[in-house]
């Protein structure tokens, strides 16, 4: 399954992007389309849940208020995120934590606007960790908000 992801490994198959947008909070981030086929119901706020179409991965964007005005740490503070995180990133105007969770990896980066939180959240499985790397760094980089 790992294959379908990767587009150098089936090269007449290439992962198809799309842009996903939440108008209402100029939130937008390329979305791999060819990968995440099923709508899986919405997140807080406003947004749109999918998965893949064998649910083994899955993947949200979504835009919330930042009522309380929070900072990227403060938020992710709040948040609780686990103690045992592998890579943390956080600035004054978003933050990134990613680690692992049982048999899947999962990844959120969040960007701070003036009041509106814009968030990616990806879940995938370990197995498949260096086929996600480069879709995962595409969407990370692409999110906009605000």
């Amino acid at each position: 399954m790992a294959f379908t992801l990767c587009p150098s490994a089936v090269p007449a198959q290439p992962v198809k992007w799309t842009t996903f947008a939440i108008p209402a909070t100029g939130t937008s981030v390329d979305f791999p389309a060819s990968i995440f086929t099923e709508e899986a119901g919405k997140p807080e706020g406003q947004g749109q849940r999918f998965r893949t179409a064998d649910g083994r991965a899955d993947f949200t964007i979504q835009a919330a208020p930042n009522a309380s005005q929070d900072s990227p740490v403060v938020f992710l503070a709040k948040k609780h995120p686990p103690s045992r995180i592998q890579y943390k990133r956080v600035t004054s105007r978003f933050f990134v934590v990613s680690s692992y969770k049982g048999a899947k990896v999962f990844y959120d980066r969040c960007n701070f606007s003036d009041r509106t939180i814009h968030c990616v959240l990806i879940n995938y499985p370990a197995s498949e960790e260096r086929e996600w790397d480069s879709i995962v760094t595409r969407i990370s980089l692409s999110l906009r908000g605000g």
